[in-house]
């Protein structure tokens, strides 16, 4: 997968203020906001604040600064938002095969009721 990003992406725009969002936590390199549609009672995305596509990208390319504090924020998002306990999904669609929507690398927290089984057999 190519890692060509479009800084005219939805988070791009989010990210230099131009779209507004509700924010759950912002640290150096992240941002966490709610999802403007929610798929469970606590649905929140975690996106790093540089340039990257996909997980795949983030990992081979950005700084050990940018890995530990993205990696950090999305626990301490789980912490606030207190699904440790009954259990979450994290999820980070890439590419389109894995019907990424926004060409931003962006992991979802969902919880806070049962989710069923990721996938189904094909």
């Amino acid at each position: 997968m190519p890692f060509d990003y479009d800084d005219q992406n939805i988070f791009a725009k989010i990210l230099r203020g131009e779209i507004p969002n509700d924010t759950v936590l912002e640290t150096e390199h992240s941002l966490a906001f709610r999802d403007i549609q929610p798929q469970a009672p606590v649905h929140v995305l975690v996106i790093p604040k540089g340039p990257y596509v996909s997980y795949d990208h983030f990992a081979q390319e950005a700084t050990e600064a940018e890995l530990v504090d993205y990696v950090r924020a999305i626990g301490e998002v789980c912490r606030m938002e207190g699904v440790e306990e009954d259990g979450f999904r994290l999820i980070s669609n890439a590419g389109r095969n894995g019907v990424q929507e926004v060409p931003h690398l962006h992991v979802h927290i969902l919880a806070g009721r049962p989710l069923g089984r990721m996938l189904a057999k094909a």
